[in-house]
């Protein structure tokens, strides 16, 4: 993802402490992912709270709202509610080199910040990995077309894809069977 001047922070002339920014994340931050999941928006506000001092930058991000997806099921509209945490660290060392989970380095003369990269992370690591209406909530046609989708059973209860198996794993199946 682009970084967007709209969520670069310039900590250069900031006193030493925490400081407060707010950010609206809505359909335009949402259709910059450039991914298909997100392409329908969503609002969020972010609440960054950075914490400064002479060679480190602690910033707490706090996300809230929602994101309109795809449903993974009947692929209509879904509203996700989106909320989460998550903490980065930059440190002003020298070596932008630095970068692991939680540590980023930023060059020595470093000014400013973009955090587009972190918010938008804040908010995927909030949302499940699947995005599904609850039960009898989805798009009536979908669920009658996926109900006219029958899967060709074998009398043994397997399907005829389980029944075109790789010979290859028939000795591991007799092993799983005499675990049973």
């Amino acid at each position: 993802m682009e970084p967007l001047p709209e969520h670069t922070i310039q900590f250069s002339g900031l006193k030493d402490g925490q400081h407060r920014f707010a950010f609206e994340l809505g359909d335009a931050f949402f259709a910059a992912t450039g991914m298909e999941e997100y392409e329908l928006g969503g609002q969020v506000q972010a609440t960054v709270i950075m914490d400064k001092s002479d060679h480190l930058l602690v910033t707490t991000i706090h996300v809230e709202g929602h994101a309109n997806m795809p449903c993974d099921h009947c692929n209509a509209p879904l509203r996700q509610p989106v909320k989460g945490d998550q903490r980065q660290i930059f440190q002003l060392s020298g070596e932008a080199a630095i970068d692991d989970e939680e540590l980023v380095g930023l060059s020595a003369d470093a000014h400013e910040v973009n955090l587009t990269h972190y918010l938008f992370e804040c908010i995927s690591l909030s949302l499940p990995i699947r995005h599904v209406h609850p039960e009898g909530q989805c798009d009536p046609e979908a669920e009658a077309a996926l109900g006219r989708v029958q899967v060709d059973e074998q009398p043994d209860g397997t399907s005829a894809h389980e029944a075109q198996a790789d010979p290859r794993w028939d000795a591991l199946k007799t092993l799983k069977d005499r675990e049973n």
